[in-house]
């Protein structure tokens, strides 16, 4: 409630608001042309709102209104950029607000079966998921702890930001701002953000890279048969919008779809809200009153608001009213708003402070892109027996940066889906995204770091890293022998 406050005072109004959103759209135009018409962006097969994210922030205030300040004067039209700072003001809190409607709807309309069906059918995806996710954390606070902290200066909170960035995403960096600048720590969502974007034009060079490894070994089993091709062009936009199981269209949402689904999704949110204040007071009533720091006030919305979907959708299948949810609705509602989150965080990203910590965004990338390469050859074939390729390329690609790189490559990997491995990744989330990848763990563990320091925090990870890994040999194992 109080991103929407933060939403009207930047915004200056509801003329600006609805001025700096036109703006958006444009931007989002014209990063859909130019990827459309430009080889190179499709070879990278970057989704739209990060190349028009890019082009916001070449044009705005911080690249083309410095240079032509500089070299037109001070005076020229363009010395503030072509988008205003009052859009990006704007811009800015539009991600604090929105990241809640994407995780409200991140399960609604789905399907949810029964754990043990979940278990059975990506039991191996999901415990090789969390050795990913739990092990960048650990990597993060050991970089932290013994380089970065005491030779950089660099926040401890920090050792967070590796599974925030690289497992969480663009949504989540942007969404945890408030976090970040409630700690303290304003520069984390900058540092995130970039990590961020490099992480998924990393995922998708290596995880393409890796595909024709596979196909050229003889002792891989691959789907595909042939080695991609500079033509192919996965649009990766469109595998956005179509990633999740749609559920039959709803009788009930005929007349105003979009209205309905609008509303289902602010019932979530509320339902989070409540969930929010009620975890609030309870602090205040128990442990709080001898803790230093309250934890609860600082753990943000959206993975509440996921909690609060669940919940709704539970209650609409108790009442037989489930085809009130149309997944097709809900898939583009939710992906308009990242389309938008992710454009406003990268256009109003901070450059200075990026380049202040230059050291520090070259290690966290560096060491995350080694455990991602250790992971996938090492770890994957002896946790996952079963097409342990495509699988593993999915769990990679999500852990660079976006759910939807790892879909992407699976479908690179397997374009008919004869492996299996898609399937199993959609049950995977839902035992894996409501803890990390931008669930309840990650929305925590900047306030755990503040509350029990950095130290605690790596040997928990470190603890939890071996703890995944050890079920997953053991599994693995197990599944080989049978």
């Amino acid at each position: 409630m109080d991103g929407l406050t933060h939403l009207a005072v930047a915004s200056g109004g509801v003329v600006e608001l609805a001025a700096a959103m036109m703006i958006m759209g444009i931007v989002l135009l014209v990063g859909r042309m130019i990827r459309k018409n430009c080889k190179p962006i499709q070879a990278l097969f970057l989704p739209t709102s990060v190349v028009a994210g890019v082009i916001a922030m070449l044009i705005g205030p911080q690249v083309l209104g410095p240079l032509a300040g500089r070299y037109l004067g001070e005076e020229h039209p363009l010395a503030d950029g072509i988008i205003p700072q009052w859009a990006m003001d704007a811009w800015s809190e539009l991600p604090k607000v929105l990241i809640s409607v994407v995780f409200a709807g991140l399960l609604m309309g789905k399907i949810l079966p029964s754990v043990r069906e979940i278990w059975k059918k990506s039991g191996p995806q999901v415990l090789f998921g969390y050795t990913l996710a739990f092990g960048q954390y650990a990597l993060g606070f050991t970089l932290v702890i013994f380089i970065l902290t005491p030779f950089f200066g660099l926040d401890e909170k920090a050792g967070a930001l590796m599974e925030i960035a690289f497992t969480g995403g663009h949504g989540t960096a942007a969404g945890l701002s408030a976090t970040f600048e409630q700690v303290g720590f304003e520069e984390g969502r900058d540092l995130a953000l970039g990590l961020a974007t490099v992480g998924v034009v990393f995922g998708v060079i290596m995880g393409t890279l890796f595909v024709n490894i596979g196909v050229r070994s003889s002792k891989i089993i691959v789907a595909r048969q042939e080695p991609t091709r500079p033509e192919e062009d996965f649009d990766i936009d469109q595998i956005h919008r179509n990633d999740q199981e749609e559920a039959p269209p709803s009788d009930d949402a005929e007349d105003d779809p979009l209205s309905q689904h609008l509303a289902l999704i602010a019932v979530a949110i509320a339902i989070g809200w409540l969930l929010k204040q009620c975890l609030v007071l309870l602090e205040k009533l128990t442990w709080g009153r001898w803790a230093e720091v309250e934890l609860m006030p600082l753990i943000p919305l959206f993975p509440l608001a996921m909690i609060g979907g669940v919940i709704l959708q539970l209650i609409l299948v108790m009442m037989r009213r489930e085809r009130l949810i149309d997944r097709r609705v809900i898939n583009r509602i939710c992906g308009a708003s990242l389309d938008i989150i992710i454009v406003a965080a990268m256009a109003t990203i901070s450059l200075e402070v990026l380049g202040g910590n230059i050291v520090p965004f070259l290690l966290f990338s560096l060491v995350a892109f080694g455990w991602l390469i250790f992971s996938f050859w090492v770890l994957a074939p002896r946790m996952m027996p079963d097409r342990w390729f495509e699988r593993a390329l999915g769990d990679v690609g999500q852990s660079s940066g976006m759910a939807v790189t790892g879909l992407l490559l699976m479908r690179i990997a397997d374009p008919k889906n004869r492996s299996g491995a898609i399937e199993g990744f959609g049950y995977k989330q839902l035992l894996f995204e409501p803890f990390v990848g931008g669930g309840l763990i990650t929305a925590l563990s900047v306030p755990f770091t503040v509350q029990f320091g950095a130290v605690p925090m790596l040997i928990a990870s470190l603890v939890l890293t071996i703890i995944f890994l050890t079920c997953g040999l053991v599994m693995g194992r197990n599944l080989r022998s049978a």
